[in-house]
């Protein structure tokens, strides 16, 4: 019997978590989600996910705070993270590809397709 991976959706626009969670519901993963980083955080220390998919701007605990905070704590070290954004600011990238992001996807440029696509690389070994 395979173990469902769980995926974290770490997103404030309703629209975009919902289909982000139908999607990956119907390939097959257990969902978690949260509309803001403070939840998000919350929720990635205690659910150990296989893979966060995380937004930048949010409310109450922006994107890459998260990410920081997520990977000073022990338990946050190593979950795969991809940023999913609207931000195609080079700092932000570059921080975060320097940080350990798995990848930065800019959400105009890419399908729900190709989202998973890109957990699924992770997942199975394929990591950059």
């Amino acid at each position: 019997m395979t173990t469902k991976k769980t995926i974290l959706i770490v997103e404030d626009d309703d629209s975009l978590r919902e289909a982000l969670r139908d999607k990956f519901s119907k390939e097959g993963f257990y969902i978690v989600e949260c509309s803001n980083g403070e939840d998000g955080l919350r929720m990635a220390l205690l659910n150990s996910p296989d893979m966060i998919l995380l937004d930048i701007v949010m409310p109450k605990m922006d994107g890459l705070t998260m990410f920081q905070k997520l990977r000073e704590d022990k338990r946050g070290k190593n979950i795969g993270v991809i940023m999913l954004t609207n931000l195609q600011d080079h700092d932000s990238i570059v921080r975060s590809m320097r940080n350990g992001v798995y990848d930065y996807l800019v959400k105009i440029d890419w399908t729900l397709n190709d989202v998973v696509r890109k957990v699924n690389e992770y997942l199975n070994g394929n990591k950059k």
